[in-house]
């Protein structure tokens, strides 16, 4: 035989690599599920699509939605925010039934109609990877055409794409979408090992984590065995500080702010915002460096001054406005009111604002009144839609979720649209919702007419419309008793 040996195997490589590179992608990538769900095997982790849930368990999600033969699965969620307070959108492959089951085309019809609704603002997707296989997987095709539709429409603000328990199979379409995928995309893509690593920057019990992910999760820490991963531990609850402002209730602000009832925060933001940044383009649509809000947030809980314009960015205070809501420990609108708001869509039209009235006589007083306040203000950017882009719709969109969200577990996405109808209306009819005999028998809650003193917004609170303040930027400590 002629040639050395190295000239052989150098040979029998390059036969090697002609014959992979042959190999059609969807073959090599169908190879790679399959060891995914062998090394899942071994966990005693058997990827199988989950049962689709039946639509009573879902009490917002009905045969007329424009989507339900998809949405039914639950694959798609809408779910809290992060620590930057962006939208997260999750998507669980878990929930996927298999192919002959899920038309694949209204699958990404049903991603584009979901994201439409978020894409103006900043928003974050986690995309739990684990239940993926080779019966519910979509073709390579569907893939390549899904990530030519999302054009930079839905790839601008999103801020970031979080891969969770990322396999083989994740190498391989990384090496096939590379030539497709720019770099700005490409380092807004993080991947996890462990939900322990996605918790660093968010907060889990805000996302509908399917429970095949959750014990997936546990299986491989148990691998760990020579490095346990420490148990997460809530410490021990503390009493807030005198001055406390984020974490505790309305009523520990009214007692410590000398009875009133407009929350200082709230208060500073929306007369901030009021004087500065009403015709802000994408006002509250935009987040913020999570280290500045923790920042304004220590500030505030210490009771010192806080001066937006030393920020020199107006959707901080805009961010700070929804974090203060979003810890809330009973959230506005109360959980109470949670299912009687779901059913906002089946009242026929022309008796919503009724229906909403009806609703907010059930709120607590100090509940009403820091609403009336907060609508009022909202009202007053929505007018000043055609500078700022933020009409009635776009706000409640942002709000809806910072408003009211359910006592156990999350708003399912199909819950979205009756919290967000429902904000929308408050927003839009402001004055006819918060007027006339309001919750508790006073005439003219939403008026700000002189003489009413028997309205909410007459004890201890300040309308909508107050007066700016000497320097508004410039904000004085908070004067709470002790």
């Amino acid at each position: 035989m002629s040639g050395s040996p190295g000239g052989g195997v150098q040979a029998a490589c390059l036969g090697h690599q002609r014959s992979m590179s042959q190999l059609d992608l969807e073959e090599l990538a169908e190879i790679e599920l399959q060891r995914d769900e062998e090394e899942a095997a071994t966990l005693g982790a058997v990827r199988r699509p989950s049962v689709a849930p039946m639509a009573g368990q879902d009490p917002a999600l009905n045969t007329n939605h424009p989507f339900y033969d998809v949405a039914r699965h639950g694959i798609l969620q809408v779910a809290g925010e992060d620590h930057f307070g962006r939208r997260i959108v999750t998507f669980s492959c878990c929930r996927m039934p298999p192919s002959h089951e899920l038309n694949h085309r209204r699958l990404l019809e049903y991603l584009k109609y979901t994201l439409d609704q978020y894409v103006e603002s900043d928003y974050t997707i986690v995309y739990f990877h684990h239940g993926l296989n080779s019966r519910n997987k979509p073709s390579l095709r569907w893939l390549q055409t899904t990530y030519k539709e999302f054009d930079r429409k839905y790839k601008k603000n999103l801020k970031a794409l979080y891969v969770v328990h990322p396999t083989n199979f994740i190498k391989v379409l990384w090496n096939v979408f590379k030539p497709l995928i720019s770099h700005k995309f490409g380092k807004k893509v993080t991947y996890f090992n462990h939900l322990s690593e996605l918790r660093e920057h968010l907060k889990c019990d805000q996302l509908a984590i399917p429970p095949e992910v959750l014990r997936y999760d546990e299986k491989l820490r148990n691998l760990h065995k020579g490095r346990p991963l420490p148990p997460a531990k809530t410490p021990p609850p503390r009493p807030p500080l005198p001055t406390q402002q984020f974490g505790v209730s309305l009523q520990y602000l009214k007692d410590k702010n000398q009875g009133e009832l407009i929350p200082p925060v709230l208060r500073f933001t929306v007369t901030y915002l009021r004087e500065k940044g009403l015709r802000t383009e994408g006002l509250f649509r935009r987040s913020a460096s999570v280290q500045t809000v923790h920042e304004i947030q220590r500030l505030y809980n210490q009771g010192k001054p806080v001066n937006f314009d030393d920020y020199g960015d107006i959707h901080i205070p805009a961010v700070i406005l929804k974090t203060f809501l979003r810890e809330l420990p009973q959230p506005l609108l109360t959980f109470k009111a949670y299912e009687q708001i779901l059913g906002i869509t089946s009242v026929e039209s022309s008796l919503r604002v009724t229906y909403c009235r009806q609703i907010l006589q059930s709120l607590p007083e100090h509940n009403y009144a820091v609403l009336n306040y907060l609508m009022g203000f909202l009202s007053e950017v929505s007018r000043e839609s055609i500078f700022n882009k933020m009409n009635s719709s776009n706000l409640a969109c942002i709000f809806g979720l910072n408003l009211i969200w359910p006592s156990q577990g999350v708003s399912s996405l199909s819950a979205l649209v009756p919290l967000n109808l429902f904000t929308e209306l408050l927003i839009e009819h402001h004055e006819k919702v918060f007027s006339a005999q309001d919750a508790h028998g006073e005439p003219g809650a939403g008026s700000t007419g002189e003489g009413e003193e028997n309205s909410p917004l007459s004890r201890g609170l300040s309308t909508p419309a107050a007066a700016p303040s000497p320097d508004v930027g410039r904000e004085t400590p908070l004067l709470l008793s002790r």
